[in-house]
């Protein structure tokens, strides 16, 4: 079920619903804004379970120094995130946001653990792999590639910056993702396909189902383990 399209009496106690949690923000200039909600929202209705329309702000003020982003900060997401936790636990028994973009995990440390100590049972979940590198490079292109591949400009995918990102977070903490890359990129997008990036897909989809199905919280972030 897709919550946009169903009527108010097919959704009288869902058992699960998902939200997707994505943002609005720059990724190199090979790959759409949307690229993290576009990621959440395909890996949350991939998994078959009951998924509400995307959430397509987040905070993502490290980012704010190029054109494009628009961010709503932690303390304004972890606020949304409740009050839609409130609101979706009127009708369902469980809630799982399903994140697209690191930045968000603040919030959602702070939101989740706050829903859950109301007594709603509402979890998040990363969408990733091991082994990723950080931002708009071979791992987001290859599954954008394999998302939505009209929307990748291959011809502009370069390098960025491929440090560590714990060497970079320091300086990205301090100031911006600009301040350590000047394209936004971080890791190397080139040689990216198509087939790895579903492959990640497939990966991520049947991580999240099977979380959902194990149900097990972690007490203090709220993430599904």
């Amino acid at each position: 079920m897709q919550l946009g399209d169903a009527r108010w009496a097919e959704c009288e106690d869902v058992p699960v619903l998902l939200v997707p949690v994505g943002a609005t923000e720059q990724h190199g200039p090979h790959l759409p804004l949307g690229t993290d909600t576009t990621i959440a929202a395909t890996v949350a209705a991939r998994s078959g379970l009951p998924t509400a329309p995307a959430l397509p702000y987040g905070a993502s003020g490290e980012h704010e120094g190029f054109p494009g982003t628009v961010s709503i900060g932690t303390e304004t997401l972890a606020a949304v995130i409740v009050e839609l936790g409130r609101s979706a636990c009127r009708f369902a028994r469980r809630l799982v946001l399903v994140n697209g973009h690191g930045g968000n995990v603040g919030a959602l440390r702070v939101a989740v653990p706050m829903l859950r100590a109301e007594g709603r049972d509402v979890a998040w979940f990363p969408c990733g792999v091991p082994g990723a590198d950080a931002h708009a490079g071979r791992h987001e292109t290859a599954v954008m590639l394999a998302l939505a591949p009209d929307a990748v400009r291959e011809d502009l995918a370069a390098p960025g910056n491929t440090a560590p990102l714990r060497e970079l977070m320091p300086a990205i903490v301090g100031g911006s993702v600009r301040d350590v890359s000047p394209s936004g990129v971080l890791g190397d997008p080139t040689g990216a396909t198509g087939g790895e990036g579903a492959e990640t897909v497939s990966v991520m989809v049947a991580a999240l189902v099977g979380a959902v199905e194990q149900w097990s919280v972690d007490g203090a972030t709220g993430r599904l383990t």
